[in-house]
């Protein structure tokens, strides 16, 4: 006796197809701490909030400190800034340590 399929199957879907989504999910009301889908709440709590508020910290930070960079061309320019050749030379030789131990883990 043969026993035939009676469900088809259902056709492939690529990774982060939205299409199984329901449409409330599917939502750009991007709402700090809460959203809701069919009656359902989540909450995130109040490490959300700390989290968002170092992010926003992170954010307006700086990543150069234009008047050091500033006060350095000023130095170079006047020919009063003096490369230290074996403070570099040390930097370099432990940046290459770290690499050489980050890559064999």
């Amino acid at each position: 006796m043969k026993i035939e399929k009676t469900v088809k199957p259902l056709p492939p879907t690529q990774i982060g197809e939205a299409t199984s989504r329901s449409p409330a999910a599917r939502s750009t009301d991007n709402k700090p701490g809460t959203a809701e889908t069919s009656g359902t709440s989540v909450h995130l709590g109040s490490g959300s909030a700390q989290l968002r508020s170092i992010e926003g910290n992170i954010a307006n930070t700086p990543l150069v400190d234009v008047h050091k960079v500033a006060e350095i061309k000023q130095a170079i320019t006047e020919g009063r800034f003096q490369v230290n050749s074996g403070v570099v030379a040390d930097r370099l030789i432990d940046t290459v340590r770290d690499l050489i131990t980050a890559s064999k883990h």
